[in-house]
């Protein structure tokens, strides 16, 4: 099998299925592995149709991507750079998708502090591994998410995930040097 050339992302289930979408990879982007993606996507086959998303720390997109792929209502990409959110509206408008879908180039944890309430049904958290973002963003978000909510994260593989108190982990896995999960929010909103 040929591999990719570098700064571009395949969509590996659903409507766009095969379609291959760019992103700047100079920025030091990670997208969610192929294995990785299918994996989780598994893992919210039965709640993803008609879900509103939150891609919290877009980078690729590739996540936000595959959701809208495989029947999400609307996803909302959170990107602070801006090549990295020119190449996902850019991507949206290749897929035909632009109605479905929100850009906002702003800091995650900023727009977690500055959203509307919203009810997200399934957030993607996937922050660069050694920003320390993980833990601030999963304190955040209740605020923003509706009930019976999927929260799904990715993080190094050395390092530990302590859920804060109203999360509930739910699957599990590694691979490579990635681990995730996916939990539900059963906690108030705060």
């Amino acid at each position: 099998m040929a591999k990719r050339p570098s700064g571009k992302l395949r969509i590996i289930g659903g409507e766009y299925r095969s379609r291959v979408v760019g992103f700047d990879p100079s920025a030091g982007v990670r997208p969610t592995p192929d294995r990785v993606r299918q994996t989780v996507f598994d893992w919210l086959a039965p709640v993803i149709e008609g879900a509103r998303c939150l891609d919290l720390f877009a980078g690729s997109g590739a996540l936000g991507f595959e959701a809208l792929s495989r029947g999400a209502a609307h996803v909302t990409f959170v990107e602070t750079g801006a090549r990295q959110a020119g190449s996902i509206r850019a991507a949206l408008a290749t897929l035909g998708a632009t109605s479905r879908a929100t850009v906002a180039q702003a800091d995650g944890l900023g727009f977690l502090a500055s959203a509307a309430e919203k009810s997200f049904d399934i957030v993607f958290l996937d922050p660069p591994f050694d920003a320390g973002l993980l833990a601030p963003a999963l304190e955040a978000l209740p605020r923003v998410l509706s009930a019976d909510s999927r929260v799904y994260a990715e993080w190094h593989r050395a390092d530990a995930l302590p859920w804060p108190a109203g999360y509930a982990a739910i699957r599990e896995k590694k691979a490579g040097q990635v681990s995730y999960a996916l939990a539900t929010h059963t906690g108030t909103r705060a």
